[in-house]
């Protein structure tokens, strides 16, 4: 495997500089820190790589120390005892070259059994320029955890958000201008049900469907099945469409289990809940918890689950449902949750009514959202404002909005202000 790894190994220096497109995040550079990838696969894990790759050819550094590989290419077979080799065949291709200046990018490390005291033995007697990244989130944080606690930095990676998204299709987010802004709006009812991965955006919308099917069937069989042996593949099929269906809804894990039971089927609820754990690593699913002020009651509330992309939603329920709002809110959701890392700080509120968002930062509650299609109906409006004004009086926010469509404007209620602003000018910034 040495030599398929040196032709792999100069292969991906003779594509550099790398065609990738921008995203607003860079990777930061010469942390002297393990830095981590997490992410959903095909969400751009591997351009960052690229566009860090390039950002290190324009500071002076020469491709020949940049060792670029994809632990998950066919013709790569790691484990424990023979991870080594990755060392051994850059030291026989540049035997010139002290290995301590190689900037090492690792792409889909866990595939790699034993990566993790690979890793640690590079960082402690190599080299500190390492870049992971993985498509497990709980594998690659408990491993790093393990053995490389205090050494890393990690940063979540999404699909494309809203403003990405015109950027990769070169729309302007001018909604000043009126021509400009139904360019706009008409981008948005793309994102809206496409979803935002990335070749979805550059790709004509006859093949959107098929493509994210096929990242569908790679995600569960490739990262489910074969790597945890699950059996029940009927279960997980039908976990993942209730999961679905129920999007944006506090979720029962026991009714669900009363589902299953009373179709015949033999499963213990750990193990629902341990299906749903893992479709969770590989970011299929997000959850997000009850607010409470007691950790007690926010462990056992329901959470509500969000899909990864819209995209999914539309690919596998067969186009856009009757209840456009689980759209809207779906990615109200996502784009709240790039803006808090791994969830923290991000709740939703229940009491007698309900508020979809609540955002905490430093402890303090800074922001109220609620999602809705439209306040055309007045009981819907008067719904979710009930929502807004009793989770400001338990929390002290006043910081409320609502997002819709298409609406805006603002509605004052006693001492309470509300603002109504359109999801695409929200989530535009």
């Amino acid at each position: 495997m040495k030599e398929v790894l040196k032709e792999i190994i100069v292969e991906s220096q003779g594509n550099l500089p790398a065609e990738a497109k921008a995203r607003f995040w860079e990777i930061p550079m010469d942390t002297e820190k393990v830095i981590t990838l997490p992410g959903v696969r095909r969400s751009g894990k591997s351009s960052h790589f690229f566009l860090a790759q390039n950002k290190l050819l324009q500071n002076g550094i020469p491709k020949e120390k940049i060792l670029f590989l994809n632990l998950d290419d066919e013709r790569l077979d790691f484990s424990e005892n023979n991870i080594g080799l990755i060392l051994e065949a850059y030291r026989e291709l540049y035997p010139e070259i002290p290995v301590k200046e190689v900037y090492f990018f690792l792409d889909e490390i866990q595939v790699a059994d034993g990566w993790e005291k690979f890793v640690r033995r590079v960082y402690d007697t190599i080299s500190k320029n390492i870049y992971l990244t993985g498509s497990n989130s709980k594998m690659l944080s408990s491993e790093i955890a393990t053995a490389l606690r205090g050494r890393t930095l990690q940063f979540e990676i999404f699909p494309l958000s809203f403003s990405e998204f015109c950027d990769f299709k070169n729309i302007e987010k001018n909604f000043y201008s009126p021509a400009k802004k139904a360019v706009l709006i008409n981008a948005f009812n793309e994102y809206l049900f496409k979803g935002g991965f990335p070749e979805i955006a550059l790709t004509k919308d006859v093949f959107c469907e098929q493509i994210l099917q096929e990242y569908y069937h790679v995600m569960i069989f490739k990262d489910l099945v074969e790597r945890y042996g699950i059996k029940n593949t009927k279960v997980l099929r039908y976990l993942i469409k209730r999961l679905l269906a129920n999007l944006t809804k506090p979720t029962s894990v026991n009714k669900i289990f009363n589902e299953i039971k009373s179709a015949g089927i033999a499963i213990s609820k750990n193990t629902i809940y341990e299906l749903i754990d893992r479709l969770e690593c590989i970011y299929m699913f997000l959850h997000l918890p009850k607010f409470s002020v007691s950790p007690i009651k926010e462990f056992s509330g329901m959470s509500k689950y969000y899909c990864i992309d819209n995209g999914f939603n539309y690919a596998l329920q067969g186009g856009v449902s009757e209840n456009k709002g689980v759209f809207l809110e779906n990615a109200v959701y996502l784009y709240l949750r790039r803006k808090h890392p791994f969830g923290k700080g991000l709740f939703y509120f229940r009491e007698k009514y309900e508020c979809d968002f609540l955002c905490l930062e430093k402890q303090s509650v800074s922001e109220l959202i609620q999602v809705c299609w439209s306040l055309e109906n007045s009981e819907t409006e008067k719904r979710e404002i009930n929502g807004l004004i009793e989770a400001a009086k338990a929390t002290g926010c006043r910081n409320l909005k609502i997002i819709t469509a298409a609406s805006e404007n603002h509605i004052k209620i006693g001492e309470f202000e509300v603002l109504v602003q359109p999801a695409w000018k929200f989530m535009v910034g």
